[in-house]
């Protein structure tokens, strides 16, 4: 539980994981029957996929569609806040009814990803040995693992085939895992904002990020979970960092400029609105995610090389069989045109790269709803010939 500051103010919890006893909101559960083993080494036990669905799987099981979160995204794709769900839906003008991924045509699937902290399994979760936490123990996860995860979960739901399978950032990651790992069980993909393996950059990115949370005097090597206080303020710090990242410097400077915030003054104290604007994502994110995913989903994401034992990059994009459209951000400097350009290049069956125009930089694939409605559309559109 969280305690509280001399001035009243609370302070977040422990973690802002979904723990047991919480609302499961629209959650369902898939409960592995045995270890899943891991590219790393070893094998996980216990692993339980939380997910949500919309619209009704068809009698011949062919419109299933998987839709993939990004970092610090969750299973609640579209939908309002409410018991279990402390957040809006992060695409509630492209899916449900009526809208480019139609859920009174399509079956949407989405998961929480292995290792996050929204229900599926993560460090915030029970080990199956009856300790509260996996905390420091939870083993290091690639993409391929948190794929072969949900695949299990799609065998459970009866699932052979994904009519389309589709991902921004971290999940275009796992989408294009599932394209080259089962080419068989993927009918279309859409990747948005990603890349075939993390760069240099995106690395030491990262590398400060896991650095602020690790030097916070809270973090107890990842065993803060029953303490009554995370390191909230090493991840408001990392998520200060990732979310300039993640925007771009015009849109930065339009918005705020150099103003004061109200009657702050930056000289005496006071912050800059810029500065109020990163405090506020960081007071957000603090109280719905957990410190250790953020680790965890981190390190899976700096390990992410679709040509790792594949003969390279080459060589595992030409396993691609899909209709492909790859989508990058014209603002993106965190996951930069070059990147999805390369995928256009090499995936044999994937169109022209398309451009999403925005000022948001990285976060255009979640803002700019009606180009990626469009390109939701086209692809369907193959999908619905094929």
């Amino acid at each position: 539980m969280s305690t509280a500051h001399a001035t009243g103010i609370p302070l977040p919890p422990a973690s802002g994981a979904w723990r047991e006893g919480d609302p499961p909101g629209r959650r369902r559960w898939h409960v592995a029957d045995k270890p899943l083993p891991l590219e790393a080494g070893g094998e996980l036990p216990g692993v339980r996929i939380a997910f949500e669905t919309w619209g009704r799987l068809s009698p011949d099981r062919s419109n299933a569609v998987l839709v993939l979160h990004a970092l610090t995204g969750d299973s609640h794709v579209t939908g309002t806040t409410g018991p279990g769900h402390p957040t809006p839906g992060w695409w509630n003008e492209i899916v449900g009814p009526g809208l480019a991924l139609d859920t009174d045509r399509w079956f949407v699937v989405a998961p929480n990803v292995l290792g996050g902290c929204q229900g599926t399994t993560g460090p915030a979760s029970p080990r199956p040995d009856g300790r509260r936490s996996w905390g420091s123990a939870f083993p290091f996860l690639t993409p391929r693992d948190q794929v072969a995860a949900e695949a299990e979960s799609a065998d459970a739901l009866g699932i052979e085939r994904w009519a389309l399978v589709i991902g921004g950032s971290m999940g275009g990651m796992r989408a294009l895992e599932w394209a080259v790992s089962h080419p068989d069980r993927t009918g279309a993909l859409l990747l948005l904002a990603t890349t075939a393996a993390a760069s240099a950059e995106q690395i030491a990115w990262a590398n400060i990020q896991l650095g602020a949370i690790r030097s916070d005097p809270h973090w107890h090597g990842g065993n803060y979970h029953d303490t009554g206080h995370g390191p909230d303020t090493g991840l408001g710090l990392a998520r200060r960092l990732a979310h300039v990242t993640y925007r771009s410097e015009p849109e930065l400077a339009s918005r705020f400029g150099r103003s004061p915030q109200d009657a702050e003054h930056p000289w005496h104290g006071g912050r800059y609105q810029v500065e109020s604007y990163l405090d506020h994502q960081a007071a957000k994110l603090v109280r719905r995610f957990d410190a250790g995913s953020y680790v965890v989903l981190s390190e899976a994401m700096n390990s992410h090389d679709v040509g790792r034992g594949r003969g390279g990059t080459r060589a595992a994009l030409s396993r691609v069989t899909a209709p492909t459209l790859v989508a990058g951000v014209d603002t993106d400097r965190l996951y930069p045109l070059a990147q999805q350009a390369e995928l256009a290049a090499l995936i044999p069956t994937a169109s022209h790269l398309r451009v999403i125009e925005s000022p948001h930089g990285h976060d255009g694939f979640l803002t700019e709803t009606e180009q990626v409605s469009a390109l939701v559309k086209e692809i369907l559109a193959v999908t619905l010939t094929r």
